[in-house]
């Protein structure tokens, strides 16, 4: 299927973008207005853009079924600061809750169950209930269009963060595997991460992959090994060469009952060498794949 977005009505937009880009972290934005009147609303369109400065961008967008403006746009064009609480699979229920569009002035700290904490430097305050709050001073923000679904950018500066102990391991670092982030798919459709569907892809820093191109070409060739195993093979720093001290015993006996069937053992020496890719061993399968060249 081949879709011209300008074909589009602004629903059927909306539904291939939101289905297609995900999963989507989710802003649960409290602001406030002039009026001392608190706003409470979660919005998928958010994400860290900068590190140093600390900005982040989330983007309320006019509604598509009749062009009007939300509250937290109206609120911090009045009072130009928010607090951006992370959402946790401990709370996602009561955060869509919390979307829903009741009228000007209604509390959704109330209506949703959520315990409002009051924040350190601004005025909005904070999720209780939210393992992380980050406290906001709004630096811009920029109308994307002016029809229903036209986003626009809120441009944010952390000024200070406030994260739950519990989330931290034994050196204070941030345990990925306690939090349990969730975020936006396509129409109803959330996810969280936990330990089950975690996991590490080791990323190259100040050294330089060899890349599949390097490969020699009976692995970049190879039939049974996917991209993804490729470009762990790829992703090391210097071509590797044969260990002679490598010790793996299903790798001699693959030798001694295939060494009389050249296309046999290969085919055994990639499985065996797709095997520990999926543990994350890298060197060894390079040992594996080295004793067939």
């Amino acid at each position: 299927m081949i879709l011209d977005l300008a074909a589009l009505t602004a629903v059927e937009k909306q539904y291939y973008l939101q289905h297609s880009i995900a999963p989507r972290p989710i802003c649960f934005a409290s602001t406030i207005n002039k009026e001392g009147e608190v706003n409470l609303s979660p919005f998928s369109f958010f994400n860290m853009f900068s590190s140093n400065p600390p900005v982040v961008v989330f983007s309320p967008a006019r509604r598509v079924r009749n062009n009007t403006t939300k509250h937290t746009l109206e609120n911090i064009r009045e009072v130009p600061e928010v607090v951006i609480n992370i959402v946790t699979m401990e709370m996602v229920q009561q955060v869509s809750l919390a979307s829903c569009e009741y009228p000007k002035g209604v509390n959704e700290f109330i209506k949703a169950g959520f315990t409002a904490e009051p924040a350190t430097l601004i005025q909005p305050p904070m999720v209780k209930e939210s393992p992380i709050k980050m406290e906001c001073r709004v630096l811009e923000i920029k109308s994307l269009g002016s029809e229903g679904g036209a986003g626009n950018l809120v441009i944010a500066e952390v000024i200070r963060m406030h994260i739950d102990d519990a989330l931290l391991d034994e050196n204070k670092k941030m345990d990925q595997r306690k939090i349990h982030h969730v975020a936006r798919l396509g129409g109803d459709w959330y996810c969280v991460v936990n330990e089950s569907n975690l996991f590490q892809v080791e990323k190259p820093n100040v050294k330089l992959g060899i890349g599949l191109d390097s490969l020699p070409s009976s692995i970049r060739n190879s039939t049974l090994l996917t991209g993804n195993e490729l470009g762990q093979l790829g992703n090391v720093h210097e071509m590797p060469v044969v260990d002679a001290s490598y010790e793996d015993d299903h790798l001699k006996q693959i030798i001694q009952y295939y060494s009389l069937n050249p296309e046999e053992m290969e085919k055994e020496l990639h499985l065996h060498a797709k095997k520990l890719l999926a543990q994350g061993k890298v060197r060894e399968a390079w040992q594996v794949l080295l004793a067939g060249s």
